[in-house]
């Protein structure tokens, strides 16, 4: 059994506690991880806190700050292997997408070390004439980043890139569902040469670790992607410390299909949108809303994509589809189908959890044409489509928007017109057209109402782990007149 430590204060250590971590694909227990508690984390902030204005980091310029993260970049690069292998075997996703996925991790810390040195101030053309005003950016400060289970790497490169880029030092929870790759990019962290508490990596349980980091005295920004029930706890603990926040939440994304799209091509960017990691994606195309007229046509090109999906062992390079990553995320998904089902939804392709050992659940398709289902509503975070049709575009709009959720959409259509009609229209932080579950470090990427708030990725991510100093310099060496008025 392998055998994890966290990494604080730029040593490997063990916590107050430890706890086993189950691989998804079998069901059996293979590692056994540290578990932090509040001491762990006091240790973890204050050396973040000691790093950030006192130490080595304090000291460096934004190009000596960017020069380590091209370095951890580089390491990224060349443990990409080992990184995805250990995120396949912790939480299932098949090994042919840890590995890409990671390689182009890479490319995201590359990215946000050229920023480190770009982020510029600005002078103030004020309204008085013996005065000069700058604006400078400095880092906003200790940050606390909640990291989850899906995606891992990707998911805190997009905070720890930006954050580092910024000046800012950090401590990162991940996910106790499945800490072993970051546990183990720690090492890579370490390697770089980043000075000690500039980047802290801890692990553990909501209430002992993640609920104590966030509330934190020290704590100046919440950085968080999970789901929005947790993100409320997130912003009332952040009421202890008025810490400002992030939020990357949940979604259930639209993907309209008009009848003059490539339908295969569709199909395969629906297949990517919602089969893809097992449909554990935020950004998951859950809700087909496809044109009445192409339904049925659609639908079977569909099934017939959906039933030829290879299921099996995650690191088996064929695989297509691996296991879901928890017991608790199997069952939720199974429930959910079940009550959509009973509901009046009718079952094109799939929904029976088959008998072998692990978390499979089978890529799932749902018609909910003229059924108030709970799927249309509710997030699977599990290879489920929900499908309705439409006849006209502004009945198209009126589906895609019906949602609390507002993070990605696609739109598939020949008709560049429409196309950019849709594009104005739905409500939501990133919209694909005619392509699907497309990123890039270059990008800016977030959403709107449960969906959370804030950005992640190219440049306005680095800005959000600023904060301005103004800076007045008068330059009359006459003595300051009546000092009862206010200059």
């Amino acid at each position: 059994m392998q055998r994890f430590q966290y990494y604080i204060d730029g040593e490997f250590v063990d916590g107050e506690a430890r706890f086993q971590t189950i691989d998804p694909a079998t069901g059996d227990v293979w590692a056994e991880m540290p578990e932090a508690r509040e001491a762990d984390v006091d240790r973890a902030v204050d050396a973040a806190e000691k790093a950030l204005y006192e130490g080595h980091w304090a000291k460096m310029t934004a190009t000596q700050r960017g020069k380590l993260l091209y370095r951890l970049a580089d390491l990224v690069a060349a443990n990409a292997r080992k990184l995805a292998e250990l995120e396949t075997l912790d939480t299932g996703k098949i090994i042919r997408e840890t590995s890409a996925q990671i390689a182009y991790v890479a490319d995201y810390y590359r990215y946000y070390a050229g920023i480190a040195d770009k982020i510029e101030g600005s002078y103030l053309p004020i309204d008085k004439p013996d005065m000069d005003v700058w604006l400078r950016r400095e880092p906003v400060g200790v940050v606390a980043m909640v990291v989850p289970w899906n995606s891992q790497l990707f998911l805190s490169a997009v905070k720890i890139g930006p954050a580092l880029a910024a000046g800012c030092t950090m401590v990162v929870k991940a996910s106790e569902d499945g800490p072993a790759p970051l546990l183990e990019f720690a090492r890579l962290v370490h390697e770089a040469g980043f000075p000690a508490g500039v980047v802290n990596i801890i692990t553990g349980f909501g209430p002992s670790c993640g609920a104590v980091l966030g509330r934190h005295p020290k704590v100046a920004h919440i950085a968080f992607t999970g789901g929005p029930e947790t993100a409320r706890h997130v912003i009332r603990n952040s009421a202890e410390n008025l810490a400002s926040t992030s939020l990357e939440l949940g979604g259930k994304s639209p993907f309209i299909v008009f009848a003059d799209a490539d339908l295969e091509s569709a199909a395969n960017a629906q297949v990517a949108g919602i089969f893809a990691a097992t449909g554990q994606s935020c950004v998951a195309g859950s809700r087909l809303i496809v044109e009445a007229s192409v339904k049925d046509a659609f639908l079977s090109i569909l099934k017939r994509k959906a039933e030829a999906i290879r299921i099996g062992p995650p690191l088996d390079m064929a695989t297509e589809v691996g296991p879901l990553a928890t017991k608790r995320q199997q069952d939720h998904v199974a429930a959910l189908l079940e009550k959509s089902i009973a509901s009046g939804a009718r079952l094109i392709t799939g929904g029976q959890k088959p008998d072998s050992v692990g978390y499979y659940f089978p890529p799932t398709i749902l018609d909910c044409d003229g059924v108030n289902s709970p799927s249309l509503a509710e997030e699977f975070f599990g290879p489920v489509l929900s499908v309705v049709s439409f006849e006209s575009e502004a009945e198209a709009l009126r589906l895609a928007n019906d949602t609390r959720y507002g993070l990605a959409s696609g739109v598939f259509t020949q008709n560049l017109t429409r196309a950019h009609r849709l594009m104005k229209g739905i409500r939501t932080g990133v919209v694909w057209v005619n392509t699907y579950r497309a990123v890039s470090p270059i990008a800016p990427f977030g959403g709107f109402g449960l969906s959370g708030h804030g950005r992640e990725g190219g440049l306005a991510a680095a800005l959000d782990y600023t904060r301005t100093k103004t800076i007045w310099l008068r330059t009359s060496d006459d003595p300051i007149p009546d000092p009862f008025v206010m200059r």
